[in-house]
């Protein structure tokens, strides 16, 4: 057995601010919109896009990310990823029109979806063991808190020097954390397997992908059972069939789909699915219900998120040390549950004392679940299969924001176009209810607890 990189925990904390950036650029807009809305005098639709067209890119290219992760090594895509990424945000927060505002959230997400699974791939390899489920749970926490923090830290940016650098603070970071990892990153053999990337693979994956994300976008505006809906969302599962037929067709495949008959891997998926459209979709209807019902001002409201980015990171932050004794399946169970309690309080009672709350306590069960999905999905994957898998895990976080926010959007649509707030209290009760569903749900489909001995992990 090799002998660990003593540099291995410096390595994760610069993946990890790698990742925390990726993370927090799909929430940090979401208090600046109002601001660039009005500088740049967009339509509304528009200001749909520059949430989506991020997380469109980031998820529709993950899997190609972690194919080429796998192909040409790791170190290799981290630093391209990390470059384009950080270029990216430097002209996000130039743009002076749409067209480069969403030009650089399509080059921002094109970035993240290279970056992402390709880190999360090195912290795979790099760790073993007990060590890895720590690792993983440090890798949640900044998942998690990522995402709080982005609304906190978009408050903060909006009323202070303005909206423009909540793009170009990535600048300073992405070069720091460039040039450390220059001389980190462990050089990684490419693969010895022969190969070549499924370019049409992917298109097919992010046009289905795009597809279903415009179908749910417009979902509230067009009715949920609408021919235009129903019509888009067939749309998209034909070119996920397509891209089905080709992947057993190619030589070079992108993702063997055989992988979804792993248990552990379509448990893990299932749960940061729901657990990212649950988290997204709570800060959603919590911004704005602060903001737009409550009149509170972008600083307020970020100022409120502190505890609930705090919750995040302290729910991952157990269930990774704790993980390695009970396995994922009741750390997901009792964190869907802590969600589902959390998030009825905002359900039943008003208020803005209420609905932070109740965010705090539903965000530590939330940041206990990405942890219960990585370590799950994860259990009995092959070091070669460590990109790959990563590519899965995170296309599924972003189809998971995608997903919430189109959701809820159409659910609370009274709420956010008026002056009631009956729209909040559907929203909140139907996260409560589909927490608790996630609850039983894990309780069936997340594989038993197997207590790890010597080197079981295939590595």
């Amino acid at each position: 057995m090799t002998q660990p990189d003593p540099r291995r925990w410096r390595l994760l904390g610069l993946l990890a601010v790698a990742q925390f950036m990726l993370i927090l650029d799909v929430t940090v807009v979401a208090i600046a919109l109002p601001n660039i809305e009005t500088d740049l005098q967009l339509q509304r639709e528009t200001l749909t896009w520059v949430v989506s067209a991020y997380t469109l890119m980031f998820g529709g290219l993950m899997l190609l990310g972690g194919r080429a992760a796998d192909l040409f090594g790791s170190r290799r895509i981290v630093l391209t990823g990390l470059a384009v990424f950080t270029l990216a945000s430097l002209v996000t927060g130039l743009a002076t029109g749409p067209e480069m505002l969403l030009g650089g959230r399509v080059a921002q997400g094109i970035g993240a979806a290279m970056l992402s699974p390709a880190a999360l791939s090195v912290v795979t390899k790099t760790f073993e063991g007990d060590e890895r489920n720590k690792a993983l749970g440090i890798w949640s926490a900044m998942g998690g808190g990522g995402s709080a923090i982005g609304v906190l830290l978009g408050g903060l940016l909006t009323a202070g020097p303005g909206w423009e650098w909540v793009f170009y603070i990535n600048v300073p970071i992405g070069l720091i954390v460039f040039g450390a990892l220059l001389r980190m990153l462990p050089a990684d053999q490419p693969s010895d397997q022969p190969g070549r990337l499924d370019v049409p693979g992917a298109l097919l994956v992010t046009a289905g992908t795009g597809t279903a994300i415009y179908a749910l976008i417009n979902a509230g505006d067009n009715g949920w059972l609408s021919a235009t809906t129903l019509g888009t969302l067939a749309a998209a599962l034909v070119l996920y069939g397509m891209f089905a037929w080709v992947q057993r067709t190619v030589r070079s495949p992108l993702m063997d789909l055989r992988i979804f008959t792993r248990r552990p891997v379509t448990a893990g998926t299932f749960m940061i699915l729901v657990a990212t459209a649950l988290m997204i979709s709570m800060f959603f209807l919590g911004s704005f219900y602060l903001q737009h019902f409550k009149q509170y001002g972008a600083l307020r409201t970020g100022l409120l998120f502190l505890p609930v980015a705090l919750a995040a990171i302290v729910g991952a932050q157990v269930a990774g040390h704790v993980v390695g004794r009970t396995g994922a399946r009741p750390i997901a169970v009792v964190g869907f549950l802590i969600t589902a309690i959390g998030v009825a309080a905002p359900a039943i009672w008003e208020g803005a004392a209420v609905i932070v709350a109740g965010m705090t306590v539903g965000t530590v069960g939330l940041g206990a679940a990405f942890v219960a999905s990585s370590t799950t999905t994860f259990a009995q994957i092959d070091y070669r299969e460590a990109g790959l898998a990563s590519g899965i895990l995170s296309t599924f976080h972003e189809f998971g924001a995608s997903l919430g926010v189109a959701v809820v959007s159409s659910i609370a649509a009274a709420s956010l176009a008026g002056t009631v707030s009956t729209g909040f209290a559907r929203g909140f009760t139907f996260a409560a209810i589909t927490a608790a569903v996630a609850a039983v749900l894990a309780l069936v489909v997340v594989p038993a607890f197997k207590p790890l001995t010597g080197g079981v992990h295939v590595h």
